[in-house]
């Protein structure tokens, strides 16, 4: 059964929403990072304010303007500061190399990057900001909050009382920023969801699960992905949480041993990554938790029972969502937990399945709603944004869905083989591996096969991995034949994104390397 979204959530921009939010809440302590000088709602709007003026003074109404900073204090500042000024954010990935960011800054149209020497310094990013400086100029914000002044600050004060009179005012349809999907499948394409889309989403989560103003949100996520931005940062900034901002979830021991000493109490993360904090926590590391939401790719069976066994109460909740929603579209519920679905459609969505041609059970999920995106960037050009046919945006996912909404993600419409005729799941595969190996981690593509059309290979990071053991349990269980990899590729770690989830183009080219030599 569809869920409306609450009618009396009117259409908001982003600051326009921030600002809400401070009269809904009050002016408490809204937003820290790891050097522990937190800010309130006020403080940040006046910082917003403060260095959106400055770079507003270099920049042009609309124009977009590229982030490339960790999740921080400041990170979540300069997004709102381009807003202040009706400027439109576009986050960039660092981790995603050279020519893949070259590729986003042209796609996008950006002439400008702000970033900071600290981080770079720190991320040993200095020959990739010097190869960027050659097709966009980089502002360094060191530089640009060492030119404020005693006028600048005064400025502030004044925006931080009447932040309505100061705001360049924008439509709540117009652009809150331009995403890249991870590329996880293929290339990166440019995302542009509306200011309206952000702000929906974190209603839409909101009414699903209603949050605790007195609850601290933990953050580790990377802004440049769309569950960072607008799950550990816009949806507790708007729903009155504290949010808590780290620079990096490869971090697992910092970590968890941060957790209770921010008193947080929902942890956002993917499953790589909850996979490692789950090894090295403490049996008190995750004591002021209330759950943890996991999304962004499949949970394994394995992540499951780890928190089950060594962190008994602590609910995992499984979610799932894309660039192009903003990113939720279904989350599962502290009291209505499936484990094995991804949780209900999110209230105010639309949803329909379409018949696979060879895949039986489930279809192809499309999506509809308030925060589905405003289209993909054109290729050919930057000003141009492809809106959706219908508004409808195409998941490429396999689903099943039950009666009460609960969604069940069987696999990719490309992360399908066909062998022998018949259409093999490359996710249950992963399953089949993950059952056998389950400490490891294990991706499987597809090659052409010129007998039975394409062939399993099976990439493992588990070195004794043999067919005979696969094919044992396939035959115990009564898995299919088709299924069982009938190659291996033995590795000392599976690519993973900067995002933590599987990188399939570079393990794709991995195996057809392999079958070339």
């Amino acid at each position: 059964m569809r869920v409306p979204l609450d009618p009396k959530l009117a259409e908001q921009s982003l600051f326009d929403a921030l600002i809400a939010a401070r009269d809904t809440y009050g002016d408490k302590e809204i937003l820290e990072d790891q050097d522990r000088n937190p800010l309130t709602y006020t403080g940040v709007i006046r910082a917003a304010f403060v260095l959106g003026r400055k770079i507003a003074a270099m920049t042009n109404p609309s124009e977009r303007v590229a982030i490339m900073l960790p999740s921080s204090v400041g990170g979540v500042v300069t997004f709102f500061a381009l807003h202040a000024y009706g400027r439109q954010p576009v986050m960039l990935n660092f981790t995603a190399g050279e020519l893949n960011l070259k590729a986003a800054l042209k796609a996008a149209g950006v002439r400008k990057i702000l970033t900071a020497k600290r981080f770079i310094d720190q991320a040993k990013l200095d020959d990739l900001v010097a190869d960027l400086g050659t097709v966009a100029e980089i502002v360094w914000l060191d530089d640009v909050r060492k030119s404020i002044g005693l006028p600048d600050k005064l400025f502030g004060l004044m925006a931080g009382l009447m932040p309505r009179r100061f705001l360049v005012k924008t439509a709540p349809s117009s652009p809150g920023v331009v995403l890249f999907t991870s590329g996880s499948f293929g290339a990166p394409k440019g995302v542009v969801l509306s200011q309206w889309n952000l702000v929906a989403n974190s209603r839409q989560v909101n009414q699903h699960i209603p949050l605790d103003p007195d609850w601290v949100m933990f953050n580790p996520l990377p802004t440049f992905h769309c569950f960072g931005l607008t799950g550990g940062v816009l949806l507790p900034l708007f729903q009155g949480l504290k949010a808590f901002q780290y620079p990096s979830p490869l971090h697992a021991k910092q970590i968890v041993e941060l957790l209770p000493q921010v008193k947080a109490s929902i942890l956002f993360a993917t499953d790589t990554f909850l996979n490692q904090y789950a090894r090295v926590a403490g049996p008190d590391d995750f004591s002021t938790l209330k759950f943890i939401v996991a999304g962004a790719e499949r949970v394994r069976d394995e992540t499951h029972h780890l928190f089950n066994t060594r962190f008994h109460g602590l609910k995992l909740l499984e979610g799932y969502g894309a660039t192009e929603t903003s990113p939720v579209a279904a989350v599962n519920h502290p009291d209505r937990n499936r484990p094995g679905t991804v949780g209900q459609i999110m209230p105010g969505m639309s949803w329909r399945l379409d018949q696979v041609p060879g895949i039986t059970e489930g279809g192809r999920l499309y999506l509809r709603g308030p925060n589905v995106m405003s289209g993909y960037l054109s290729a050919t050009d930057p000003q141009v944004i492809e809106p959706l046919d219908g508004g409808w945006h195409d998941t490429g996912d396999i689903v099943s869905l039950d009666d009460e909404g609960y969604i069940a993600i069987l696999g990719r419409v490309k992360r399908f083989a066909k062998i022998g005729g018949e259409m093999v799941s490359l996710m249950a595969v992963e399953g089949l591996a993950s059952a056998v190996w389950p400490d490891n981690r294990h991706a499987v593509v597809s090659i052409p096969d010129s007998r039975k059309g394409e062939k399993l290979v099976l990439v493992t990071d588990r070195m004794d991995a043999d067919v005979s053991r696969l094919t044992e349990w396939a035959r115990e269980h009564g898995a299919p034949e088709l299924a069982v990899p009938k190659k291996i590729m033995r590795v000392a770690e599976v690519p993973v994104l900067g995002t933590g989830k599987t990188d399939y183009v570079a393990i794709q080219q991995m195996a057809e390397l392999e079958k070339a030599a």
